[in-house]
């Protein structure tokens, strides 16, 4: 099913953050509606960096609109007439720059493609938490069955008080004839003051009554606000917190909106109560009046009660976020973000009527250097309906930035505090007036800390920050967190490091690959679950490659580049190399696993098991694929054309069986192009020379495929946590070979680097290596003093994907 149409039949929740996304400039969504088959049939990524072709898309694009806009004609459709020519003159604006609309377009489909996997997500979700959502569902149904209760007893009141008008109603009228007749009969006049007697008496118990029903009914609402405030609320606040780091929880506010407006009814229904009671005393009154005694206090306990939910009723429901950054809560100076706040009290007679204002830091901390920060543009608006596809009071702020006040750093007295500016905290927070039936109440929301960077090349830093704080903290409003940052427990670190994977990828992390971790970062242990992991250890802006570094390096290889592969469960990830050789040592021959690199920053890499000649099993290794390599081959065609070129053999690919025993092609054919053989766009994608080195019956292609082979896997001891041991080869040694001027081939990617940055027997020209083949030079005349036998030369040879690429036993260094 097309993307569009998927989108299209989503829940309302995910509809409504669709509608949200189309609210940006750069893609109306009449344009992508009715142009949506055409729209993701195009290679935009393509026309994103090469403008030739961007120029044909976007002719191809009017001409589309010019189509549409002759169908909507015919059909005297004449809005949309409009509508599609306003649209294709403001798509004129992209004529000398083809490139943004191609980047503007793939960035709309790629926010789609997130919504559809927020939305496959919460239904995987919904089957791995069948016990936690019994639980759930037990409270919600005992909630709802209070406030079922409270709407039920505040109508029997709203029936009581009629009684009790038409009670004092009779009395009153019986009352003042008595007073107009002037009876002389004693006897009848004692029969009649018998009567308003009885008629008072039961006023005065009625009245009596009411007031304790009302008090009833307080305290019925103070449990319940306190259940919604106290428990509700907080609990999603804190489902708000872990979803903006990536957790699959449900942040909806309907539900609660409900309850709040629920409770807020019946507490505006009692004040009409007693404001009726008041009117009622004015009218009839007597000494030991229950109203005029009990009425204030119960008032006063209506009117707090009232105010505490109000207050607790204006949230942020969608945290601050730049359109294009990294994840919520990381802020750039003079760059657009947004951010939603809604009041969970719904009274369409509002609608339109409340300002938010918004604001930065209204207590600021008292630290050194730390920075201050004016909220600009559109920086007041209405609550409103309109904004909302369920119908929520809300005001959607869309286009606010951040300018840093120029002013000294600090003053006498503050805090000796050392805070990086991606560790420095902000608070945006929000201000309106409730004012109904009497009653104002002020109300403030405040956002989740911020962190405010100026550059993009903090934006992961910043994310590290704010992974680590909403993992951790259980205040939301404390902005030095970082002063004293508490370590994470193992337990909960791992599920936030999942997260990361479940959100970008629909496919979290399982106990193996957490376990690899664990043991990166603790060493061998029995359990881990009692260990803890520092924000030093973590990310810290002063060290270059931290666990989040590493992390992170693979997370965006993965989202980018295998994101196929990875749902599929095909790239094992995260595993030892000491694993990964008892793994492929118990198996046949041509198995082989995907793992990410240990040394690499977003590196990949495969091992697959020989047998030596001994007859033992031989577990080699490639070095690691980066984003250099895996933007301009898919790694599922490196993998199908990869071949091991060994002398006097035909060139063969080693990798036959995916671990533990899945054919490689079962395992990654529905990936292929369908081209092959000779046709195959990647086989002459890359053109190198290899030389064979002839030692100890074992020969080994060498290739400048890839810069990383100088700190290729195993290259580098251990180095804080990225490294990784290694093996230096003693019987190495140096080539000393005269090479003409490298030339590299304009097709290789920028990782591929010439003879002069690595020690490789590599030449662009031909001629020498002619000669060597044609007039059998021997090997002195070429300073190869240092090797012991013929050094035979492949010349050019179309390689299939990588082919060639220089295998590695695993532990050992590239020779």
């Amino acid at each position: 099913m097309a993307q569009w149409d998927r989108l299209r039949q989503l829940p309302p929740v995910y509809i409504q953050q669709l509608h949200e996304l189309y609210d940006r400039d750069g893609l109306p969504m009449d344009v992508r509606h009715y142009l949506s088959a055409w729209i993701e049939k195009q290679e935009w990524q393509r026309a994103a960096r090469d403008h030739d072709f961007a120029v044909v898309l976007f002719q191809v694009l009017l001409e589309n609109l010019d189509i549409q806009h002759s169908r909507f004609v015919q059909e005297e459709s004449f809005l949309l007439q409009h509508n599609i020519r306003r649209y294709k003159q403001n798509f004129q604006r992209y004529l000398d720059e083809p490139c943004s609309l191609a980047t503007a377009i793939l960035w709309f489909l790629e926010k789609e493609k997130e919504i559809l996997a927020s939305a496959e997500l919460a239904e995987q979700v919904q089957l791995l938490r069948v016990d936690q959502e019994a639980m759930e569902t037990n409270s919600q149904q005992d909630l709802e069955r209070k406030m079922a209760g409270l709407r039920n007893e505040v109508q029997c009141m709203e029936h009581t008080m009629v009684c009790l008008e038409e009670q004092q109603d009779e009395f009153d009228f019986k009352f003042q004839t008595h007073k107009l007749e002037a009876v002389v009969d004693e006897a009848l006049k004692k029969e009649q003051v018998k009567v308003l007697q009885f008629l008072a008496n039961r006023l005065n118990d009625c009245r009596k009554s009411i007031l304790s029903d009302i008090n009833k009914v307080l305290d019925w609402t103070d449990d319940l606000i306190n259940l919604l405030v106290k428990k509700e609320l907080v609990e999603w606040q804190r489902r708000q917190q872990k979803a903006c780091i990536g957790a699959p929880d449900n942040v909806c506010l309907d539900q609660l909106e409900k309850w709040f407006t629920s409770v807020a009814e019946c507490l505006f229904q009692v004040r009409g109560f007693l404001s009726k009671l008041e009117e009622l005393s004015g009218k009839v009154s007597y000494e030991n009046d229950p109203v005029k005694a009990r009425r204030p206090a119960l008032q006063k306990r209506a009117d707090t009660l009232l105010k505490e939910l109000l207050k607790s009723a204006f949230v942020v429901e969608t945290q601050p976020s730049m359109p294009q950054g990294k994840g919520p809560l990381v802020l750039r100076t003079n760059v657009q973000f947004s951010v939603k706040t809604r009041l969970l009290v719904k009274f369409p007679e509002l609608n339109h009527s409340m300002k938010v204002d918004v604001s930065m830091d209204r207590e600021p901390p008292q630290i050194k250097g730390y920075r201050r920060f004016n909220v600009m543009g559109t920086t007041t608006k209405n609550l409103n309906m309109a904004e909302s596809q369920n119908g929520g009071m809300v005001a959607d702020f869309r286009h606010l930035t951040l300018k840093e006040q120029k002013s000294g750093g600090g003053s006498k007295g503050v805090s000796d505090i050392s805070l990086s500016v991606t560790e420095e905290l902000h608070l945006i927070y929000f201000n309106t007036v409730f004012e109904l039936k009497g009653l104002a109440v002020g109300m403030q929301a405040c956002s989740l800390p911020v962190v405010i960077i100026s550059n993009s090349s903090q934006q992961q830093s910043a994310w590290a920050s704010v992974l680590w704080f909403n993992m951790l903290s259980q205040d939301p409003k404390d902005v030095v967190f970082f002063a004293s940052s508490p370590a994470a427990p193992w337990p909960q670190f791992g599920e936030m490091l999942s997260w990361q994977f479940l959100s970008a990828t629909k496919l979290g992390l399982n106990p193996d690959q957490l376990e690899m971790i664990a043991h990166r970062l603790f060493g061998k242990q029995p359990n881990y679950d009692t260990y803890k992991v520092a924000w030093s250890k973590f990310s810290k802006e002063n060290l270059p490659e931290t666990f989040w570094v590493w992390f992170d390096g693979i997370l965006f290889m993965v989202k980018t580049y295998l994101v196929d592969l990875w749902k599929e469960g095909l790239i094992m990830g995260f595993v030892s190399k000491g694993k990964e050789k008892s793994l492929l040592k118990k198996k046949k021959r041509g198995t082989f696993l995907l793992r990410f690199s240990e040394s690499v920053i977003g590196g990949i890499t495969f091992s697959w098991v020989e047998t030596a000649i001994t007859g033992e099993p031989d577990v080699k290794t490639v070095q690691p694929f980066t984003k250099e390599d895996l933007s301009q081959i898919p790694f599922h065609e490196i993998i199908r054309n990869f071949q091991l070129l060994e002398a006097d053999n035909v060139p063969e690919n080693p990798l036959l069986y995916l671990y533990p025993d899945t054919p490689k092609d079962q395992a990654f054919g529905k990936y292929y192009t369908e081209k092959t053989g000779d046709d195959s766009p990647y086989i002459k994608y890359i053109k190198t020379k290899l030389v064979f080195v002839s030692k100890e019956n074992t020969l080994e292609a060498k290739s400048p495929m890839s810069s990383d082979m100088a700190q290729g896997e195993g290259l580098e001891p251990m180095n804080g946590l990225c490294g990784e041991a290694a093996e230096q080869n003693e019987d190495s040694h140096p080539l000393n070979i005269p090479l003409d001027p490298y030339h590299p081939d304009p097709m290789l990617s920028s990782s591929v680097v010439g003879p002069q940055e690595q020690d490789l027997l590599i030449d662009s020209s031909t001629n020498l290596f002619d000669e060597i083949l044609q007039d059998e030079i021997v090997l002195n005349d070429l300073n190869f003093q240092e090797f012991n036998g013929l050094t035979p030369v492949l010349n050019d040879f179309n390689l299939q994907g990588f082919n060639g690429l220089l295998p590695q036993s695993c532990g050992s260094i590239f020779q």
